[in-house]
């Protein structure tokens, strides 16, 4: 027989899954912050777990797919899956599939950068490259991948001035 508060704490956790996936550490954390005994709390994850409602390595998956779409590098996804405490041989695994995809964070890196520097446009070029590799950078991606995506600046810079000069048109 289920006690009252297991049965309360397994709705409130089926609430925060209505939402989002969700890892074991942060169903655990969220039912204690909630106000239920550590042992309910691992009583209710255990449960999850065992009838599939939750599973750290989809959740891992599904948590780099979602924050490559915003674009973030890898090195900052995997800073955020580290922080929500899960398993950083899992977590490593996840990301070397990725990159064994058709992952290319210099692509990337390039899109971006063309994309900021129309944002950019009236700001001297040196000013520029500065705050895009810090924007890079904060992003997760690495810094060759970002110093590969600014020499874009370079080329269109120099483009411009051929053109400016007459050189092309």
């Amino acid at each position: 027989m289920e006690t009252v508060s297991v049965s309360e704490a397994k709705r409130y956790a089926f609430l925060l899954l209505k939402f989002r996936l969700r890892s074991e550490k942060e169903i655990e954390q969220r039912l204690k912050k909630k106000g239920f005994e550590a042992k309910i709390a691992k009583q209710v994850v255990s449960f999850l777990k065992d009838k599939d409602f939750i599973n750290d390595e989809i959740f891992v998956n599904a948590w780099i797919k979602y924050r490559l779409k915003k674009p973030y590098g890898l090195r900052k996804i995997k800073q955020e899956l580290t922080q929500n405490g899960l398993d950083k041989h899992l977590i490593d695994n996840c990301i070397s599939e990725i990159k064994g995809k058709d992952y290319s964070e210099e692509d990337i890196v390039k899109e971006i950068v063309i994309e900021r520097l129309t944002k950019l446009k009236g700001i001297e070029p040196i000013k520029a490259k500065r705050r895009l590799y810090a924007y890079l950078l904060r992003r997760g991606f690495s810094p060759e991948a970002t110093m590969h995506g600014l020499t874009l600046i370079d080329t269109n810079e120099a483009l411009s001035r051929h053109r400016r000069d007459g050189f092309l048109k």
